[in-house]
């Protein structure tokens, strides 16, 4: 045991003896921190398996083959992962389900909301990152292209670099800030090495100097 596990080993046998009637003593008092930590981890773990099981059925009511999600199921769904595991990771996972068949019914009101949930306090900075990105994109069909570009101010992580400044080069068009678009078409098309991903950048770079963006 390291030395600062023995300073807080005692520091709880002293708090025992001062507040608590001294029956846990010794070696049992170190079995019930020990056994009382591995039930801790053993609530963690059904916690998270309870979450897991309700995320794949999430994406069996949302990935349909025919493409037909059931929305009120999604929405039970997702609302169970949010009251049972609410800010994790599979409960934020759950709202972007949820926005995304709120945009594929037209509800961009809804769409927002969830993912706004997200945005504001992500699990992780790869669902903060989604979340923001596709707000934007939910924005912009709100014709609120100024607001969605506020939300890509910043720093970006490498492997969104290059669909954070396609978004951006795409609300700018809108904005009808040509220059600026293009500035970021090149930043995009600059991230990417894949030369298949490039094509479709091409053409918004050919669109613009050809004025037909």
């Amino acid at each position: 045991m390291s030395s600062t596990e023995d300073e807080q080993l005692a520091e709880l046998k002293d708090w025992w003896q001062r507040n608590g009637k001294p029956l846990v003593t010794g070696g049992l008092l170190a079995l019930v921190i020990v056994f009382g930590w591995q039930a801790w981890h053993k609530y963690q773990n059904n916690q998270s398996q309870g979450a897991s099981v309700l995320y794949q059925q999430l994406l069996e009511t949302t990935l349909t083959p025919d493409g037909k999600p059931d929305a009120a199921r999604v929405t039970d769904l997702a609302g169970k992962l949010n009251s049972e595991f609410g800010g994790t990771a599979y409960a934020q996972y759950g709202n972007l389900f949820v926005a995304k068949v709120a945009v594929d019914t037209g509800k961009l009101d809804d769409a927002a909301a969830q993912l706004k949930a997200v945005a504001d306090k992500p699990a992780n900075p790869t669902l903060g990152e989604v979340a923001r990105q596709r707000l934007a994109q939910v924005l912009a069909a709100q014709n609120k292209a100024d607001e969605a570009l506020k939300l890509l101010d910043g720093d970006a992580d490498k492997a969104f670099l290059a669909t954070r400044e396609e978004l951006k080069g795409d609300l700018l068009v809108q904005l009808g800030r040509v220059d600026e678009a293009h500035a970021a078409y090149q930043k995009a098309k600059a991230a990417l090495s894949d030369e298949a991903a490039v094509g479709g950048l091409q053409i918004k770079l050919d669109d613009l100097a050809k004025g037909d963006a």
